[in-house]
C-alpha cells in the first residue's frame, strides 16, 4: 500500500525536494469536514472535485468496500479556473504519513504498491479550455489476493511550469478491503533518560521515548498517557497533556518524545506508556480501542545526595575517631 520502509520518509523527501509548490487539495484531502477539494483563489488555476453518480454528489473525497478482486468505476472532475488552456497530468498514488504527521502522496516518479498500482485512470493527462469542466473516469480494481484491511491513496493532478516548479492537487481515497480488520498498536523502543539536579533532595525532569508501530491492518491513531514512578509505583509523576498522534497507516510507525518534570530520582525508575487507540469509521466516528500499555526501566544514581552522604559518613568517622584519641589521652594520663 505504501513503500516499505516504516515511515516511508523516503518518498517524502522525495516528495519535499521535487515539489516546489505541493497542493493536495488540504480541504479533501487532509481535512474530514471540508467540501470537494479546490484551491484557494490565487493558488494554482484548476480545482478538482468528485464525480455526481450513483456514489453520491458533493463527496468531500472517495471512500469504498471492494472484496478482494473486485471492480468499480469512479470520476474525477478537473475545472480550469484560469484564462488560458490546460493540460494536467493525472495518475494515482499511495499515501503515507510525512514527517510532518500528515497524510501525503507519492510523486509520481515513486513506486505505489497499494491503492496507486490498483487504481486505472482512462486517460494519462486531461486537457481543459478556460472555464471548462472536464470528468476523468477511473476504475478501482484490487488484486483477488490482496489482504483484507484499509488502505490510502488518492488521485493527482499535476501541472509542470515551464520552470520546473510542480503544482498538485489530489483528492484522497480511501479503501477498505473485505475480510477481518485487525487493528492494533504497539509500543517500540521505550526508553527513560532522567536529569539530575544539585540539590541532593530536589527533584529532576525525565524524558521519555518511544515509537508507535500501527502493525494492524487499520488506519489508526492514538491517545496517549506517559508516566513515571519509582519502585513498587510510588512517587509517581504523569506528563502533561499529549497530543494524539496522526493516523498512521498500516506498517507506519511514529516517533515520540515526552518530557516528564519533577521526578524524584529513586534509584530504580519505571517508565509506563499507556495508548488507546483510535478507530474512526466511515461516518468520522472516532472509537477507542483496549488500552495498549508498555512499561521500562532505568537507574538513577542520586549523586549530590550520595556526596552528602559520604561526606556526613566521613564527618561521623572522623569525630569517632578523634573520640577514641581523646579517650585514649585520658586513660594513659
Amino acid at each position: 500500500m505504501h513503500p516499505p520502509t516504516p515511515r516511508t520518509t523516503t518518498a517524502a523527501r522525495t516528495l519535499a525536494q521535487s515539489t516546489v509548490v505541493v497542493l493536495l487539495a488540504a480541504l479533501a484531502f487532509l481535512g474530514s469536514g471540508a467540501g470537494p477539494a479546490a484551491a484557494a483563489d490565487g493558488d494554482v488555476p484548476w480545482a478538482v472535485s468528485t464525480a455526481s453518480n450513483d456514489f453520491g454528489s458533493g463527496r468531500q473525497n472517495y471512500r469504498y468496500t471492494l472484496n478482494p478482486g473486485g471492480q468499480l468505476k469512479d470520476g474525477l472532475v478537473v475545472v480550469n479556473r484560469g484564462t488560458t488552456p490546460l493540460r494536467l497530468t493525472v495518475y494515482a498514488a499511495d499515501a503515507f504519513t510525512s514527517e510532518a504527521g500528515r497524510l501525503d502522496l507519492v510523486t509520481k516518479d515513486a513506486k505505489s504498491t497499494g491503492v496507486g498500482a490498483w487504481v486505472r485512470t482512462a486517460r494519462p493527462d486531461v486537457t481543459a479550455r478556460p472555464g471548462e469542466s472536464v470528468e476523468v473516469p477511473f476504475t478501482v480494481a484490487p488484486p483477488a489476493d490482496v489482504p483484507p484491511g484499509e488502505y490510502m491513496g488518492g488521485i493527482v493532478t499535476s501541472l509542470t511550469d515551464g520552470a520546473g516548479a510542480n503544482q498538485r492537487l489530489g483528492i484522497r481515497i480511501r479503501l477498505r478491503v473485505g475480510g477481518e480488520l485487525k487493528p492494533s498498536l504497539s509500543v517500540n523502543d521505550l526508553r527513560v533518560r532522567y536529569a539530575g539536579t544539585p540539590d541532593p533532595f530536589g527533584k529532576g525532569d525525565a524524558t521519555v521515548t518511544y515509537t508507535i508501530h500501527n502493525t494492524g491492518n487499520t488506519i489508526l491513531s492514538a491517545r496517549q498517557e506517559v508516566s513515571v514512578s519509582g519502585p513498587f509505583g510510588r512517587l509517581g509523576v504523569r506528563a502533561g497533556q499529549i497530543d494524539d498522534s496522526p493516523q498512521l497507516l498500516p506498517g507506519d510507525t511514529w516517533k515520540v518524545s515526552v518530557p516528564v518534570h519533577g521526578v524524584v530520582p529513586a534509584l530504580r525508575l519505571t517508565g509506563t506508556v499507556a495508548l488507546v487507540p483510535l478507530l474512526t469509521d466511515a461516518s468520522n466516528s472516532i472509537a477507542p480501542l483496549p488500552t495498549v500499555e508498555t512499561t521500562t526501566h532505568a537507574w538513577t544514581i542520586p549523586w549530590s545526595l550520595l556526596l552528602l552522604l559520604a561526606v556526613l559518613c566521613g564527618l561521623v568517622a572522623r569525630g569517632l575517631a578523634f573520640r577514641r584519641r581523646k579517650t585514649g589521652l585520658r586513660a594513659q594520663a
